[in-house]
């Protein structure tokens, strides 16, 4: 591909670098993408952060991605307003996903009354149980299980060894990445009369809106009663745990190892970082931002940022934690007050205190 030609697909505007015109910058040939620091000659690379932006003048690429305002830099630029997206655009376009041909593979288990559309690829290994719905263009690799009554919309992708159980539905364009487990049972137990933990049957389902996409290792757990719900758009990192009951947003992101406890409540636009967790039984109002690590006790307002455990408004926990390297130096101060007070004898305490007193009327 040229870099004219990468130009038009991503709609951005190319300028040609130092001693070259527009024809010369449009034909070179384009083999690659690469960091800023690595990309070489006949390589195209990104500049989305102004930490990075010193790197684009002594860059050896054969074009950067930029904002439109972005300084001169020797090399061509495409410029464009969204530079980040337009690299992610660039890395689908210079290195294609792999494609699978429509068709069911004789080593696949298909259940006879399961209902497959349209143009579906079913790998080698893989489950489709009993009165399943694929719907048109999906992709269902090796080793991949469909439970009975299980529900794909058109143009899913499941991974190998991912797993959708019993009566789980999953909208148009979900992805499901390899050892995802939609629909396992919730954690639900009761204790009998004589103390010991009796599982609550799972009774309810797990539901997926189109476009969402589960990561590596993840779990979605179904309802006791109801549904679990993720939102249309939201993306869901490795190893997050979304507990039984939950209610998650659109177009919110849950970054590795977040969990879930059951009932939680996630609003539209959430970003919650690695680690963070949230107690259950709560809701996290749309747009709020959680950092990594955060502990959720309570209900947090939209449009917050949280941190810390408990979680608290961001710019407090920034305060604490400056101050937490300072804790040993008031603590010795405090000590030596205390030990100073103590050498005094009960006369001068007194009039230490009626010195004091006496001040303090003064100042009213």
């Amino acid at each position: 591909m040229t870099l004219g030609e990468l130009a038009e697909r991503l709609g951005a505007a190319l300028l040609p670098g130092a001693g070259e015109d527009h024809t010369m910058a449009s034909a070179r040939e384009i083999t690659g993408l690469n960091g800023i620091e690595a990309a070489g000659p006949t390589e195209v690379t990104f500049v989305a952060n102004q930490s990075y932006a010193r790197l684009a003048a002594k860059t050896t690429a054969a074009a950067v991605i930029v904002e439109p305002e972005f300084h001169a830099v020797p090399v061509a630029t495409l410029r464009i307003k969204n530079p980040y997206f337009a690299w992610a655009k660039a890395i689908e376009l210079m290195y294609p996903a792999l494609q699978y041909a429509p068709g069911v593979h004789p080593m696949a288990a298909i259940d006879p009354t399961a209902q497959i559309g349209a143009d579906v690829h079913i790998g080698a290994f893989a489950v489709v149980g009993a009165g399943c719905v694929v719907g048109a263009g999906s992709i269902i690799l090796s080793h991949a299980v469909l439970y009975p009554g299980s529900t794909l919309g058109a143009r899913c992708l499941i991974h190998a060894h991912a797993i959708v159980r019993e009566g789980c539905r999953l909208g148009d364009e979900v992805v499901l990445q390899n050892g995802v487990v939609i629909g396992a049972d919730g954690f639900g137990f009761a204790k009998d009369a004589a103390g010991r933990w009796s599982k609550i049957h799972q009774a309810g389902a797990a539901v997926l809106a189109d476009r969402v996409e589960v990561q590596a290792n993840a779990c979605v757990d179904r309802a006791s009663i109801g549904e679990t719900r993720i939102g249309e758009g939201t993306k869901i990192d490795n190893l997050v745990m979304v507990g039984h009951g939950s209610t998650v947003g659109s177009d919110t992101l849950l970054c590795s190892q977040v969990g879930l406890a059951g009932s939680t409540v996630v609003g539209n636009r959430v970003i919650l970082a690695g680690q963070v967790g949230a107690a259950g039984h709560l809701t996290i109002g749309d747009g709020v931002i959680a950092t990594a690590q955060a502990g959720i006790a309570s209900d947090v307002e939209a449009g917050k940022m949280v941190s810390g455990t408990p979680a608290v408004e961001n710019r407090s926990w920034l305060k604490t934690s400056a101050a937490l390297p300072r804790l040993p130096e008031l603590m010795r101060r405090m000590r030596a007050v205390e030990a100073s007070l103590e050498k005094l004898k009960p006369a001068e305490v007194l009039a230490s205190e009626i010195h004091d007193s006496s001040q303090l009327v003064g100042e009213k």
